[in-house]
């Protein structure tokens, strides 16, 4: 049986710990920096987070920028490309907090809606990192909804 020139085999070992924190840090960073922008920075940056390890962009090597530089990327556990339907997939658990903030620009019911959503947002968001941490192939919620795993990778 031949495989399609698509197909990779996917490893089995988790990417280390360290470096998808720091690859975190770094895509945190950016889209904060993004974020400043006026008007469509914040949009630029949310867009970012949902779709950053789908993009077919040659220097990013379909992996967000901070999984670039630290060497570690997604893969599907399909051994299919990553791609952008999978990458919103996979990052569907942070956008929780980024639907609450068009209602920022609504006085009081709106800013309470922000919060609520925002304060939803953290929990999704410690129980990700929980699961990072203990989910034996490191997946988090994200990972195990999108058929995908943070690999080590050699570029």
């Amino acid at each position: 049986m031949t495989m399609p020139q698509d197909t990779v085999v996917v490893p089995s070992a988790k990417a280390d710990l360290s470096k998808r924190l720091l690859a975190a840090l770094i895509d945190g960073a950016l889209c904060a920096v993004v974020s400043l922008v006026p008007v469509l920075g914040g949009l630029v940056g949310a867009v970012y987070v949902v779709v950053r390890d789908g993009l077919d962009v040659e220097f990013m090597k379909r992996r967000s920028i901070g999984k670039q530089v630290m060497k570690v990327r997604p893969v599907r556990l399909d051994g299919q490309p990553m791609d952008l339907a999978t990458s919103v997939k996979r990052n569907f658990p942070f956008m929780v907090g980024l639907i609450g903030l068009p209602f920022l620009v609504i006085p009081i019911i709106g800013w309470g809606i922000a919060m609520l959503l925002g304060v939803i947002q953290l929990a999704i968001s410690i129980i990700e990192v929980v699961l990072v941490l203990t989910d034996p192939e490191g997946r988090r919620m994200g990972d195990k909804f999108a058929g995908t795993k943070v690999i080590d990778s050699e570029s």
